[in-house]
């Protein structure tokens, strides 16, 4: 049932210049489906007390299925189905090949393309309970499992279907219903929160539907208000530098992420989306025009501005992981443009005091609205580095605007700077499109694995307030100075994109900072020391920002991993809808993640450092 990963399947992207009008032909790997009538039929069979029942099966359970139904269900997917051995077992083994195979593995740790090409690899090891890592990043105070010297399959999914066609995906589904088995998706296994992981389950990984398609000239159903422009189709597995290199191949230019290795129409999109180019362009949702998925019926549909348009305004903001598996999405494209960054690194020491560093930051806060609505998009840290502060802009992006155009803005700003002392050498660049600007600007991601995280919308009515401003900066500086790090976002969503009807957060629409805190840890700290940073975040520093902003909220693919009120912060006031077409679409919850949408009917059985809630554990009703 094993197979290797590699060689499981593997083809190039594929672009082809084509008109569509309403829906683009179906790729190569959605033609092979299952159909309707087999579905509908399948629906309606007999199904016992299923719904009833107060879990899902584990392993460990009678009615969890045999071999021998394992291996009738792996035929019909053609071999596609993956049993899950941890990536960090070799670790483990007693064979000649350990060591080195270990000493390879434990140098790769931090790749995010090595684990990315894992079936089951995920950034957030911490939540699946960190039960197989190298071991010189397995925690020594075990408070993730009860002997660092061993390796289990722990909060990773039991098997995985290894889909390339649709019909897999399908039969997935249905099996998943069927045996009452957990059901989770993996695209890249990006995510902050652990929404692609889950102890015995079904998983589906889609890192391999790399199609894409441009079209020359999509024509909108809507015909007199509609779309009639550029744009791509994506396949799931397709990642931001993939969209991005198909970008440039045409001259246009994609709304999508600043992260290279993540799923571009995944939990991403569906998250909503922000990007380098959302000041001038808003969100990645708001610039989809089509969406392919299967249901948790097993039905494939398609859901656009005429068809299944409910669920089509949900899959736009309203997460990932919660309505169905999405196979490709039609995305609109817009003209190849300008774009000019800046990166450069500030740090204290000498005379630039700490107490310096802080006044430069706050003239730099000062300016946010300026330099949002100039279109400009900042991310940078601020961390703690050998007892000093690094402040480094990873890259500050002005679209549609020439350096020399660029400089002139900016140069007021660094003339304060300077004269606080924060001298800086940035790297200033020019380019003539977007692709290449981001490929400058920046670098691969890395995978994190000793982290949490916490994070907050700051709205323009609170920053263009001298007053709250003030508060929301001194707030900000408070939470590091008690050990946070920091990561934050100039960014706005431009002028009529509050009109848009989809599922993206309003909260978003009036943003102008977007605030993230985060702390670390090492193998050798202590479980009290832990338990404590992780409290922070949620029970302490998280609720100061949150009392300086009231209404709005955060990027649910950024956020706490057990975000109070989540509902509220991820989806506003679109949450209502948003669950009840959960209930809609999928009555029998066949579809669960970490905090999303109709996720509060469900409870993980047991907890991590006391308050987080473990995927190592049984998923059961409450």
């Amino acid at each position: 049932m094993r197979k290797a990963i590699q060689f499981a399947f593997s083809f190039a992207i594929w672009s082809i210049v084509a008109t569509a009008k309403y829906n683009p032909p179906l790729f190569h790997f959605e033609t092979s489906s299952l159909d309707n009538d087999i579905v509908h039929s399948h629906n309606f069979q007999p199904r016992g007390n299923r719904q009833q029942k107060p879990c899902k099966t584990y392993p460990s359970d009678a009615e969890w299925p045999s071999k021998t139904q394992w291996d009738a269900f792996n035929a019909t997917l053609s071999g596609a189905l993956i049993a899950t051995v941890p990536e960090a077992s070799p670790c483990y083994a007693s064979n000649a090949n350990t060591s080195t195979q270990c000493d390879d593995l434990t140098k790769s740790w931090s790749n995010s393309s090595l684990r990315i090409d894992d079936a089951t690899s995920i950034r957030s090891i911490l939540f699946q309970g960190m039960t197989c890592m190298p071991p010189s990043y397995a925690p020594r105070f075990l408070f993730t499992r009860p002997n660092a010297s061993t390796c289990s399959v722990g909060g990773f999914p039991a098997y995985t279907v290894n889909a390339t066609t649709v019909e897999q995906i399908q039969r997935a589904v249905l099996f998943a219903k069927d045996q009452n088995i957990r059901l989770v998706i993996k695209n890249t296994g990006h995510d902050f929160g652990a929404k692609s992981t889950g102890m015995g389950a079904l998983s589906v990984w889609t890192h391999y539907l790399k199609d894409t398609e441009y079209i020359e000239k999509y024509a909108d159903s809507k015909e007199q208000d509609g779309y009639g422009g550029p744009a791509v189709k994506l396949g799931a597995g397709v990642q931001v530098f993939e969209a991005y290199a198909l970008a440039k191949r045409y001259g246009i230019t994609l709304v999508g992420g600043e992260g290279r290795t993540v799923g571009h129409i995944g939990g991403y999109i569906q998250g909503g989306g922000h990007s380098p180019l959302t000041s001038i362009w808003g969100m990645a949702a708001d610039h989809v025009l089509s969406i392919n998925l299967v249901t948790a019926s097993g039905t494939f549909i398609t859901a656009n501005s005429t068809q299944n348009t409910d669920l089509f305004w949900a899959l736009r903001g309203g997460g990932g992981s919660t309505y169905g598996v999405v196979t490709s999405m039609v995305i609109k494209a817009f003209p190849k443009i300008p774009v000019t960054t800046m990166r450069y690194n500030i740090s204290t020491g000498g005379n630039f005091t700490q107490a310096k560093f802080w006044e430069a930051q706050k003239v730099y806060v000062d300016n946010f609205e300026k330099y949002a609505d100039l279109g400009h998009y900042a991310y940078y840290r601020v961390r703690h580095v050998n007892g000093e502060i690094m402040h480094d802009m990873t890259s500050w992006v002005a679209p549609n605007t020439s350096a020399t155009n660029f400089r002139a803005s900016i140069a007021p700003l660094l003339e304060k700077w300077k004269s606080v002392g924060a001298n800086l050498d940035p790297v200033i660049e020019e380019h003539d499109n977007f692709a290449d600007a981001w490929e400058a600007g920046f670098p691969q991601e890395a995978w994190t694995w000793n982290m949490r995280q916490a994070s907050r919308f700051f709205p323009r009515s609170v920053l263009a307030n001298d007053t709250s401003r003030a508060a929301s900066f001194d707030a900000i500086k408070k939470v590091f100075e008690e050990g946070a790090n920091l990561i934050m976002f100039n960014i706005r969503n431009p002028p009529g994109s509050e009109a848009i009807d989809n599922a993206v957060n309003p909260a978003w629409r009036k943003i102008l900072m977007f605030a993230l805190m985060f702390v670390t840890w090492s193998p050798t700290d202590s479980v009290d020391y832990v338990t404590q940073l992780s409290r922070n975040l949620t029970y302490e520093w998280n609720p100061r920002w949150k009392a300086l902003t009231p209404g709005s909220g955060t990027y649910m693919s950024e956020s706490d991993y057990i975000e109070p009120g989540w509902q509220e912060s991820f989806h506003g006031s679109n949450y209502p809808r948003l669950y009840d077409l959960k209930k809609k679409w999928d009555p029998e919850g066949v579809f669960y993640a970490q905090n999303a949408v109709g996720s509060e009917d469900w409870v993980m059985g047991e907890t991590l450092l006391g308050h987080l809630p473990s995927q190592n554990s049984k998923l059961c009703r409450k």
